[in-house]
Formats: C-alpha cells, sequence, structure tokens
C-alpha cells in the first residue's frame, strides 16, 4: 500500500472516530455528518459522502482510485455534551490547519478514553435539587420540596444502577419511576409529604429524555428522517417507560 493510499484510510479513521465519539456522546445527526465531511476536506479530501444513523456510521471518500467506503456501528449512547464540545474544538483546529493527521488521531483517541462525566455525588446533587426546582415550578408547596428532593434522588440513583446492573434500555427508566411512585405514596402517607402528584412530577422529570426529543425534532427538520424518526421513537418508549412505572403505582394505590 502506498503512502498515499495509506493517507485515505488513516482520513477515514480520524473522522469516522470523531463522528463516532459525538454520536455516542449525544449529537444530533447533522453535525456528525458535517464533522465528518469538514475534517475530510480539511486535509485534502473534496469529496466526501456520510450516513448516519443512531446506531451506526458509514463514511466515504471519493478519490481518483476506487471509492472507499467504512462502516462502524454505535451500540451504546449517552448524553455527554462535553465530549461533543472536545470534538468540535479538534474539528476547528483540523480545519485552521494547526494539527497533523497524526495528532488528530491521537487527541481524538484522548477524547474517547476520558472520562469528562462530573462525579456521581454532583450528578445526584443536581438530579435532586433539580427535582425539588421542577416541584416548585408544577406550584407545588415549598413543603413537598425535601421529598421531591429525596424521591427524585433515588430514582436517578435506581437509573444509574440497572443501567449497568442489566443492560436493557428502557428497564432502568420503568424500575426508577417505580421507585419514585412507591416512595412518594409512602411519604405522602406517612405525612412527609402533601401532594403526591406534585411530588411525582418533579421527581421524574430528571428522568425525562429531552434531549432526545430535542435532536428528533432536529433531525427531522433537517431531513434526516430516518434518524429522526427512530431518535423520537426511542424518546417515546422512554417516557412510556416512565409513564408505566408511576401508572402501576396508582394502580395498587
Amino acid at each position: 500500500m502506498t503512502q498515499q493510499k495509506l493517507d485515505k484510510y488513516e482520513i477515514m479513521d480520524v473522522s469516522l472516530l470523531a463522528g463516532k465519539i459525538m454520536l455516542e456522546s449525544g449529537a444530533e445527526t447533522y453535525r456528525v455528518e458535517d464533522t465528518m465531511m469538514r475534517i475530510a476536506a480539511s486535509y485534502g479530501i473534496k469529496k466526501s459522502h456520510s450516513y448516519v444513523t443512531p446506531t451506526g456510521i458509514m463514511f466515504s471518500l471519493e478519490t481518483k482510485e476506487p471509492t472507499k467506503t467504512k462502516l462502524i456501528r454505535i451500540s451504546e449512547r449517552t448524553t455527554d455534551l462535553k465530549k461533543v464540545t472536545m470534538v468540535n474544538s479538534v474539528s476547528r483546529t483540523i480545519s485552521q490547519g494547526h494539527i497533523s493527521l497524526e495528532e488528530a488521531y491521537e487527541m481524538l483517541q484522548e477524547i474517547e478514553a476520558t472520562n469528562v462525566a462530573f462525579p456521581l455525588w454532583v450528578q445526584l446533587a443536581a438530579a435532586s435539587i433539580s427535582s425539588g426546582c421542577f416541584l416548585i415550578m408544577f406550584q407545588g408547596l415549598w413543603s413537598d420540596f425535601i421529598p421531591a428532593m429525596f424521591s427524585g434522588g433515588l430514582g436517578f440513583l435506581t437509573v444509574v444502577y440497572f443501567h449497568r446492573l442489566i443492560p436493557i434500555r428502557f428497564f432502568a427508566e420503568f424500575t426508577a419511576s417505580l421507585v419514585i411512585g412507591l416512595l412518594s405514596a409512602l411519604l405522602v402517607a406517612s405525612g412527609l409529604g402533601t401532594q403526591i402528584d406534585k411530588i411525582i412530577i418533579g421527581s421524574v422529570m430528571p428522568l425525562v429524555p429531552g434531549l432526545s426529543i430535542t435532536n428528533a425534532v432536529r433531525d427531522l427538520m433537517a431531513g434526516h428522517l430516518l434518524s429522526g424518526l427512530s431518535k423520537g421513537a426511542e424518546a417515546f418508549l422512554t417516557a412510556f417507560a416512565i409513564g408505566a412505572g408511576i401508572a402501576i403505582v396508582f394502580t395498587l394505590l
């Protein structure tokens, strides 16, 4: 293999790695495709094509040699907008011509391996406080602020634990909403809470797939129908799992 051909494959590897990190971190489909094509263009590939879905990326380069195409599968997706920002920063640096192909690949590998998420206790504190704030936003009583914080925090911990324990989508959200509903009912029955509906609403809000809904609408508006519909279906199933858990609690009461 000549050095020229090797460079073409290295450009594909850099573009695909950037797209993989962004898609796994919750970036929109159009942003992933645009970033990959911009990186390829910055390294001299004038014409490239990318096709991105929530579960896979296909990327091809049009050169004088036969068209080269690679496919990678995406199995895990989460929300990590910090990594999306970091990849965008690398992409802008590439576009400015400040780093070589090898340096870009090393930087992207470091980003992929880096855990930039906040510590669990910070995430728990944010989920708990936001649950109480959502309760107030929905015109709940200040006396229910602490019960909502406690219920929302425990629900968040349940999601984290079951995501690690059982790799089945929507099961963690269903179990967490079930825990939130039961705990809210217990708090109201014991006299520590007053409005069970407001406590439940505030507590489940950190579980609502807001980013998935936003990305689904954005992809549909951008013409990415397959990605938009699949992300919308995923968000709908997550919302259904949350609602089903709460419905079971009210059925048992």
